[in-house]
């Protein structure tokens, strides 16, 4: 259900992406800290928006972390404090309350016996850590731990879509407003509540967009399919629910600075191109658009054409010479490998993370520079980092672009 803001560096910009990386990794940190290693793979943004809320309003705190393979075992500054930990207790009580989901459901690696009660037990260890992390900071998890049976019982019975999407709605809800207790801004609390609902309501009906067919051919249960819903129905209430968060938000006194922009980046722009996303995935097979573009493929040559075939041999005019060079290709920055030193240097990248989360490593066989699997926006020609029609559409004022034009 969760994880669908996808915030793009080319969107972000430098400042921005600077900063939502430090509350990225701040938020791991913390959930190592509060739960253990494992409790870092519940690392997503949809619960980073809770830490960066925070320091919008002032709650903010940092310190300077060690090298960590995710990074390219590079240090880094990142944020701490009570934003965190409440951005960390909501990722672990969401997480608890999907595993969850999962073991009574018995659906994909929890469908065999012995991986349902490991995944049991770590739904209920991540849902004890996240509710003493949340008393740490004043937060009530009620909301959050009644989502499962909240969710149970209108599955159960002959129900609405509005009905349906409630107990997330609340969940989400109570987590953003709860930024504003730790901020002592009390006048913030209800359109921070306001928006974390309208979040949670697009968050499940994205969710139940994008699985409708998959639903639908496993036999799982879909809220559209129970209530009779359209995709294009769900999909303008996603759209409602976009332009009421761009509302609520215009409601909540933030602090000026780049906390504030990459807010209203992530919940308002975000969240619109979340659902242009998935409007997109349920035209692509009619329309049968090509494939993204792959950031690296040990098996393509560099610079070869990706839809080349990679058994064919290249056109003799496109083979340069032993002493020419291409000074549009790509730098070397590294000897070139045989076979297994290749792939000795290949198992190096992948146990240090640069292979998938690095911006940028050397290839191992050429030396060549790749861009990691998880470097944001692979296929950048869809990217349009325009400041002035990004603050001509925010329609408050509020730029959240590096410009000062239209506000």
């Amino acid at each position: 259900m969760f994880g669908f803001l996808r915030p793009c560096r080319h969107h972000l910009g430098p400042e921005l992406h600077g900063l939502w990386s430090a509350h990225l990794c701040g938020l791991c940190l913390t959930l190592r800290d509060e739960a253990g290693q494992l409790a870092r793979t519940t690392t997503h943004v949809d619960a980073l928006v809770v830490s960066v809320l925070a320091e919008a309003q002032g709650v903010v705190d940092g310190r300077r972390a060690g090298p960590c393979p995710l990074r390219g075992m590079r240090s880094a500054g990142v944020v701490t404090g009570d934003g965190a930990r409440l951005a960390a207790s909501t990722a672990l009580l969401l997480a608890a309350d999907r595993v969850a989901d999962h073991v009574d459901d018995g659906d994909g690696p929890f469908a065999s016996r012995p991986a349902a009660a490991v995944g049991g037990r770590v739904a209920t260890r991540w849902a004890r850590a996240g509710s003493a992390t949340a008393a740490g900071v004043g937060f009530d998890p009620a909301a959050l731990l009644a989502v499962p049976a909240r969710q149970r019982e209108a599955e159960g019975a002959v129900t609405t879509l509005t009905r349906v999407t409630a107990p997330t709605e609340a969940a989400v809800g109570a987590a953003l407003a709860h930024t504003a207790v730790l901020a002592e801004r009390p006048d913030n609390v209800g359109p921070l509540d306001e928006a974390g609902r309208l979040l949670g309501r697009l968050a499940h009906l994205l969710d139940a967009v994008a699985d409708r067919s998959a639903d639908g051919l496993a036999g799982r249960w879909n809220p559209l399919e129970a209530t009779g819903t359209s995709s294009r129905d769900a999909l303008a209430r996603c759209r409602e629910a976009v332009a009421g968060i761009g509302t609520a938000l215009r409601q909540v006194a933030l602090d000026p600075g780049d906390a504030r922009r990459l807010t209203h980046q992530l919940l308002v722009h975000e969240s619109g191109r979340a659902v242009a996303r998935v409007e997109q995935g349920l035209l692509v097979p009619a329309r049968g658009s090509e494939p993204p573009l792959a950031p690296w493929d040990p098996a393509r040559p560099p610079g070869a054409d990706p839809g080349a075939d990679p058994g064919a041999d290249p056109e003799p005019d496109e083979v340069p010479g032993p002493d020419e060079a291409d000074p549009s290709g790509p730098r070397r920055v590294g000897p070139q490998r045989g076979l297994l030193a290749g792939c000795a240097a290949a198992a190096g990248l992948c146990c240090t993370g640069q292979l998938c989360c690095a911006d940028e490593f050397p290839d191992p066989w050429t030396g060549q520079p790749r861009q990691g699997r998880c470097t944001d926006c692979v296929d950048c020609s869809s990217c349009s980092w325009d400041c002035c029609d990004c603050c001509s559409e925010c329609g408050d004022g509020d730029c959240c672009c590096s410009c000062d034009c239209g506000s």
